[in-house]
């Protein structure tokens, strides 16, 4: 086939379509990786889609047609990678949650993979996720999201029914259910041991209850982490069960 100027403003739409899924998908969205690295790996994933898709000239009008063709690629890649991405912000909670609990809540650092600031726990749980999702090449479902998407949404095809609306309410919903689960036996010791030190304040009103119950709540908030590290692999396995499950709605919603 010969190249064109229209084969060339295919490529072009293809482009913003992968180029949104890289820079908002885990992984590859992370800030560690420089910007124009992710430009060359977008490319890449580019040339690999155009030779497994059919080519279909496109019809418009005007340029103003066109410019809506790059929006919706471009909301329709945000709105895959952002898909996946999503169950991320779960651990971060729960990470918050715990810090909150023990007194680690005013330790803030920055979080290099989102550029913001961020507890340490919730660092912590992140950078344990990610190992695991790299390790159980989760970076590939990414990919295969990126190329059957093609499938379901043909290009300038995505319809933004309010299907996304309550797929996002439901996913809130989850957010919290979820993000309290993981840390609920952190959660349940620590209300104990806040009920104990009540008693404790009342029965002996002469000890100093706050710098007692601040070294033992931080001892054992982190004995809790520390046991409760061995259950993370199942806590992973359930997170990419609900990225493929999110991601799924995602893509299926704008097909439809």
């Amino acid at each position: 086939m010969s190249f064109t100027i229209q084969y060339l403003e295919y490529i072009l739409l293809v482009f913003i379509r992968v180029t949104a899924i890289v820079y908002v998908a885990p992984f590859f969205g992370s800030q560690e990786f420089p910007r124009r690295l992710k430009a060359i790996i977008a490319f890449f994933f580019t040339l690999i889609v155009m030779h497994g898709i059919d080519y279909t000239a496109l019809e418009y009008s005007s340029i103003f047609s066109y410019a809506s063709f790059v929006l919706k690629e471009a909301i329709t890649g945000l709105l895959i990678g952002l898909g996946s991405r999503l169950c991320l912000y779960i651990l971060n909670f729960s990470g918050h949650m715990v810090d909150m609990e023990i007194g680690f809540s005013m330790v803030q650092e920055m979080d290099p993979t989102t550029s913001i600031n961020s507890t340490v726990t919730a660092n912590f749980f992140s950078y344990i996720f990610m190992l695991f999702f790299v390790v159980s090449d989760m970076h590939y479902f990414i990919i295969d999201a990126m190329f059957d998407s093609y499938e379901l949404i043909p290009m300038g095809g995505a319809k933004f029914t309010m299907d996304l609306y309550s797929i996002i309410v439901s996913y809130i919903v989850s957010y919290f259910v979820i993000g309290f689960r993981i840390i609920l036996p952190i959660f349940c010791c620590i209300l104990v041991i806040n009920i104990v030190l009540g008693i404790l304040a009342k029965i002996a009103p002469q000890m100093n209850m706050f710098v007692i119950g601040l070294q033992l709540k931080l001892f054992v908030g982190l004995f809790l982490i520390y046991i409760t590290l061995q259950l993370f692999a199942g806590v992973a396995d359930f997170l990419f069960e609900e990225m493929h499950t999110l991601t799924k709605y995602f893509i299926q919603s704008m097909a439809s």
